[in-house]
């Protein structure tokens, strides 16, 4: 850890070309030192986040090339010795802290090297060590820890404490996947401050499943043999433009960050229309995951994730220089943290982005005169991956010609295991293997969309389509239209999908029209969702209550990111979406958020082991009225070389 008083090299404000660019490797180190300078005892202190304090809105959106701007470093800190958390605003202009907040009765996020250092507190418990070999595991060189977070179930006794419930599984050999094999009912409870054992809750003897559930390229052999090479190629490089974070293409421009809890984040999303850049979107992200599993039965009834708020996605995410998680002309983006002891930690190629060819974009055959046009669809891709213990999540932003944009998160790696006896099965789950049980559970996904539409100033309509009654004017009974309901109140905008009357919900901008005098629009279409299975008195839905809907609508507050809360870990719940909007405030024709939630709901099979194909689930934002007509019109025509002919 940084120390000394001669703070590392701090970019220069010239070398920094907008305030949104993410804080480099100099200014987090610079960071650390600052406060480390400041504290003096740092023995027990460990970074949980650094991440670039964003600057005011107006700001940024009125900033000019040139304009003198503060930059600065927003961290949160966790003295090990008193629990304390407080949060850190460091200035990098004036080199010193700026603000200082201590937040009494909450716990951050889970580090990445607590989970190192927790697998090793376990192995080294006597405890823990006698309870495996209950089990005839009598070496623990190949057991495998997951610290997952204890949630919040109201026992007073953990109060306070901040601590991790570990699940553990048994490897045979060093490459071999360990999910195959849980140690079943064995619990140790880590006392992440002290990092020591507290206890090691037993639930009583189960069999190792006997089937090893390897997949990886060491063990599978019997590969197919008649796939041939699908080749995507860019003689002439890609069609996008990149300056530091700022990306150009196909008349789109937007900023890229990247936080250790968010993991991507999009900026300033604008479409150059007519020679003028519209704005879209100021800011968008993912800002929360919640994972509940249904398994009533100790232990698993304590199984639940909040992802993104108890873990960090941003931590978590996959360096892509190895492996095809992309093709084609691909430009990376790295990303720059720290570890919890404060030193600086970059994760290469933590964001990928490329093209990808998307189809026909439209077309049309004149049947009379035999002509016909037709345009291939080409979208940008902007992408990044996290591993959250067993399982894989990609996320990503994918922007269309059309003026579409579209989210969506790929869900693949391995399901959650438990052991059941020989000739069990489990009602809340399935058998994947002999012995071997995944448990039913739902992956939910939040993401925050600051709206900016042609200004801040914007409402958002739920649209519904109607059939009408037989009428004079409807003599045939075949007539529906679409009804636009105006969502005034924050308790008015909270609002579920209905498939059945197509509904979708549409950001206005009622001062700014198009051509044809209607107001220009964005519309939220669904993809797959679903509803939580959990009932309204459970612990779970107690801290994340914004699962109930899936749209809310809120008027920007800078302090209002995160629909849990900010501290989600271990907190009693009561925070959030569902708590900041009982003012119920005004959100017509004003500066909104909008923040969608999609769940996904994972009724395992056997065919998801023993790693599962890819789920895809998100959904789109359109444009209605933004345009005055197609505005993919002028994408040309393929050229001959690459034609159908």
């Amino acid at each position: 850890m940084t120390t000394t008083q001669d703070f590392p090299k701090v970019s220069r404000l010239d070398e920094i070309p907008h305030p949104l660019e993410p804080l480099t490797t100099e200014e987090i180190a610079a960071s650390v030192a600052i406060i480390c300078n400041e504290v003096k005892q740092t023995k027990y202190l460990r970074f949980v986040t650094i991440a670039l304090n964003e600057p005011p809105k107006n700001e940024v959106i009125n900033f000019k090339k040139g304009t003198a701007f503060n930059r600065e470093a927003f961290v949160i800190l966790l003295d090990n010795s008193t629990g304390v958390v407080a949060e850190v605003v460091v200035s990098l202009t004036n080199k010193n802290i700026a603000a200082w907040k201590e937040m009494p009765d909450v716990q951050p996020s889970i580090m990445l090297d607590e989970f190192i250092e927790c697998e090793a507190a376990v192995k080294a418990s006597p405890e823990f060590l006698a309870a495996i070999e209950k089990r005839g595991i009598t070496d623990p060189e190949f057991v495998i820890i997951d610290p997952w977070s204890a949630g919040n179930f109201g026992i007073k006794e953990e109060a306070g404490q901040r601590i991790v419930r570990a699940l553990c599984w048994v490897r045979s050999s060093a490459n071999d996947n360990g999910y195959a094999r849980p140690i079943e009912g064995v619990i140790p409870v880590v006392d992440l401050n002290k990092m020591e054992v507290l206890t090691v809750e037993d639930y009583g003897v189960v069999p190792l499943p006997p089937q090893s559930g390897n997949y990886s390229r060491e063990f599978v052999t019997d590969y197919r043999t008649d796939l041939k090479p699908l080749d995507i190629i860019q003689p002439d490089g890609a069609s996008f433009k990149v300056e530091g974070h700022k990306i150009s293409w196909q008349k789109w421009q937007f900023r890229i960050g990247f936080t250790p809890r968010e993991g991507l984040v999009l900026y300033t999303i604008g479409y150059e229309d007519k020679g003028k850049l519209r704005p879209i979107i100021y800011r968008a992200s993912l800002v929360e995951m919640v994972v509940p599993y249904g398994d009533p039965k100790e232990p698993h009834f304590r199984k639940n994730a909040f992802d993104v708020g108890e873990y960090g996605v941003g931590t978590l995410a996959n360096s892509l220089k190895l492996g095809c998680d992309c093709l084609g002309y691909i430009h990376y983006f790295d990303a720059a943290m720290t570890n919890s002891r404060g030193d600086v930690v970059t994760i290469p190629n933590a964001v990928c982005m490329h093209e990808e060819d998307y189809g026909i974009l439209w077309k049309h055959t004149d049947w009379r005169t035999e002509e016909t046009e037709v345009r291939r669809s080409r979208r940008l891709v902007v992408s990044f991956v996290a591993t959250v213990a067993n399982y894989e999540y990609g996320f990503f932003w994918y922007f269309y010609q059309d003026g579409t944009i579209q989210y969506e998160v790929k869900l693949t790696g391995i399901v959650n295991t438990t052991a059941v006896m020989p000739g069990e099965t489990n009602k809340y789950g399935t058998l994947v293997a002999p012995q071997l049980n995944a448990p039913n559970h739902q992956h939910f996904f939040n993401v925050r969309l600051d709206m900016n539409l042609d200004g801040e100033n914007n409402s958002v309509y739920e649209v519904n389509t109607e059939a009408e009654p037989i009428s004079a004017d409807n003599p045939y009974g075949n007539a529906f239209a679409a009804k636009s309901t105006l969502l005034a109140t924050e308790l008015a905008a909270q609002r579920v999908i209905n498939p059945m009357s197509g509904r979708y919900w549409k950001v206005v901008n009622p001062d700014v029209h198009n051509s044809l005098g209607q107001p220009v629009a964005y519309k939220i279409m669904p993809g797959e969702n679903i509803l939580p299975f959990l009932h309204p008195e459970s612990f779970v839905i107690k801290r994340a209550g914004y699962l109930n809907k899936h749209l809310w609508v809120t008027p920007y507050n800078k302090a209002e990111n995160y629909p849990a809360g900010a501290y989600p870990n271990q907190h009693a719940g009561g925070d959030g979406l569902p708590e900041w909007t009982k003012a119920d405030r005004h959100i017509e024709n004003t500066d909104v958020v909008v923040w969608y939630t999609f769940g996904h709901n994972h009724i395992p099979r056997p065919e998801d082991w023993p790693v599962m194909p890819t789920s895809y689930i998100g959904f789109m934002l359109k444009p209605v009225g933004f345009f005055d007509a197609n505005p993919a019109l002028d994408v040309p025509p393929s050229a001959a070389k690459h034609s159908c002919h």
